[in-house]
C-alpha cells in the first residue's frame, strides 16, 4: 500500500517540504490541504503586489509532485485513527501528518478586522489594493518589517491593471494605471521602528528614509479607537492625537494557528510544541509559523524552510537522523530604496560585548557589528548591504571573526 503523508496547510513551509521530499527521493504520496483557493505562493513578496511589481500569480512556489487540494479546509484531526476531516465531511486517512497551518494576524489593540485590512494572504492583498484606489489618507498600525513594507508600497504604488480597471481609472501606455499616492502614516507602539531587529540609531535612520518617501511615523503610541460609522474617517491614538484616515491597515505581527492541534489534544503553548525531530506526537510533525521549538516560535520564512528541509530529509529517508537545532535570528527588508539586514540581537547591551559602528548620515547608511568574544552576536546593515553575504555566512556558521572585524562591514568579499 502506498505510504500517505498529509500536510495540513499549503503555504511556504508546506511547499518547501513537498519540493524537498521529492528532490531527496522520498517514496510516498504527499498531499497538501490548503484552505486558500490558490496553490502555494511566496507571502514575503505580497507587498510588491500592491506596488504592481508582481501579480499574485507571479508568486507561485514549486511543490514537487505533491497533490494539491486547494480551497480544502481541514476541520478535525484524529491522531489515534490517523484520519483528518475536511469541511465537506470527508474523512481522509494518512500514515504521517505534517502540520503547516501557519499563523494569523494579531488584532491590534483589540481592533477587529471589520474595517481594518491585514496583509497575510493574496486575497487580503487584492482587497487592500482595491480599497487603496480611492484612499487619500492611510494609517498603518505597526512599524515592523511588514508595516514598513506595506506603508512603502501604499505610498508609492502603481495599482494592478485589474484593480484599476474596476475602479474606472485611465490606463497608461504601460498597461497599468498610475494612481495618486495617498498620505501614509505609520503608528508604532515602541520608541523606534522595528525594535525587535534594529537599535535606536538604525530605527531613527529608517524613519528618516521613510520621511523621504512621504511617509510620516508616530512612535511611542497606539491606536485607541477608530472613528466613523459606515467607513473609517479617523484614527484616535493613546497620546491624544487624532489622525484623519479613510484606510487602516493592521501589521502588528502574527500568532501561530494552533486551533486544530489543540482540539486534537496535541501539545500547544504559543505554538505546537515539537522536539528536535519536529515531532509533537507519534507520526505527527509541525513546521513553519505554527511550530514551537525549544520554547521559541520564529515566524520567518528562513526558519520555516530550515524546518521543512530537516523534516523532508528525515521522512524521505535521505537523513533519517536529521535534527533541527533551531534557527539563528535573521531579518531582511528590501522595500524599494529602503533595505536593511539584521542578525541576532543587534540591540543587545550586555557586559562583555564589543560594538563596532560605521554611520554615514549623508548617504543614510548605518552598520553595526556586535561581538561576543571572537564570535558575532548581532549585526545591522541599513542602506548599504554590500557586505551582507560575507557577514551572513560568518554569522550562520558561527565563525571566528577576522583580526580586523571592520573587514566584515567594509568589504563585500568573504
Amino acid at each position: 500500500m502506498t505510504r500517505r503523508i498529509a500536510v495540513v496547510g499549503a503555504g511556504m513551509a508546506a511547499a518547501r517540504f513537498a519540493e524537498r521530499f521529492q528532490a531527496l527521493g522520498g517514496d510516498a504520496e504527499v498531499t497538501l490541504y490548503g484552505a486558500e483557493p490558490r496553490a502555494p505562493y511566496n507571502r514575503v513578496l505580497l507587498a510588491d503586489v500592491l506596488t504592481g511589481r508582481y501579480a499574485a500569480d507571479d508568486l507561485a512556489l514549486p511543490a514537487g509532485d505533491a497533490r494539491l487540494r486547494t480551497a480544502c479546509e481541514v476541520t478535525r484531526l484524529d491522531t489515534v485513527a490517523h484520519t483528518l476531516r475536511l469541511a465537506d465531511g470527508e474523512d481522509v486517512p494518512y500514515d504521517e501528518l505534517v502540520l503547516a497551518t501557519g499563523a494569523e494576524p494579531v488584532a491590534c489593540g483589540g481592533l477587529g478586522r471589520g474595517r481594518v485590512h491585514v496583509v497575510r494572504t493574496a486575497a487580503d492583498c487584492e482587497g487592500l489594493a482595491a480599497a487603496a484606489v480611492h484612499a487619500q489618507r492611510v494609517v498603518v498600525i505597526g512599524g515592523g518589517i511588514l508595516g514598513v513594507d506595506v506603508a512603502r508600497a501604499l505610498a508609492a504604488r502603481t495599482v494592478l491593471r485589474a484593480a484599476s480597471s474596476r475602479a474606472g481609472r485611465a490606463e497608461s501606455s504601460s498597461g497599468r494605471a498610475e494612481v495618486s499616492s495617498p498620505a501614509v502614516t505609520i503608528v508604532h507602539h515602541a520608541a523606534h521602528l522595528n525594535e525587535r531587529h534594529l537599535d535606536r540609531q538604525a530605527g531613527e535612520l529608517l524613519q528618516r528614509g521613510l520621511a523621504g518617501l512621504g511617509i510620516s511615523v508616530r512612535t511611542g503610541t497606539q491606536v485607541r479607537a477608530l472613528h466613523g460609522a459606515d467607513r473609517v474617517t479617523a484614527v484616535e491614538l493613546t497620546d491624544g492625537h487624532v489622525l484623519d484616515a479613510d484606510l487602516v491597515v493592521s501589521a502588528c505581527g502574527v500568532t501561530p494557528h494552533t486551533a486544530l492541534a489543540r482540539a486534537a489534544g496535541l501539545p500547544v503553548r504559543t505554538g505546537v510544541v515539537v522536539d528536535d525531530r519536529l515531532s509533537c506526537a507519534p507520526d505527527v510533525y509541525a513546521i513553519g509559523d505554527c511550530a514551537e521549538h525549544r520554547d521559541r516560535t520564529h515566524g520567518t520564512a528562513g526558519a520555516a524552510w530550515e524546518q521543512a528541509d530537516v523534516l523532508a530529509a528525515r521522512l524521505s529517508g535521505a537523513a533519517p537522523d536529521a535534527a533541527y537545532a533551531g534557527s539563528r535570528p535573521y531579518a531582511r527588508l528590501s522595500a524599494g530604496p529602503l533595505e536593511y539586514a539584521a542578525f541576532g540581537d543587534p540591540a543587545a547591551d550586555e557586559d562583555g560585548l564589543d560594538v563596532l559602528r560605521i554611520a554615514d548620515a549623508t548617504r543614510g547608511s548605518y552598520k553595526k557589528l556586535v561581538l561576543r568574544g571572537d564570535r558575532i552576536a548581532g549585526a545591522v546593515l541599513l542602506g548599504d548591504l554590500a557586505t551582507v553575504g560575507a557577514l551572513a555566512r560568518a554569522y550562520e556558521r558561527d565563525e571566528i571573526v577576522p583580526a580586523d572585524p571592520f573587514h566584515l562591514l567594509t568589504s563585500s568579499t568573504a
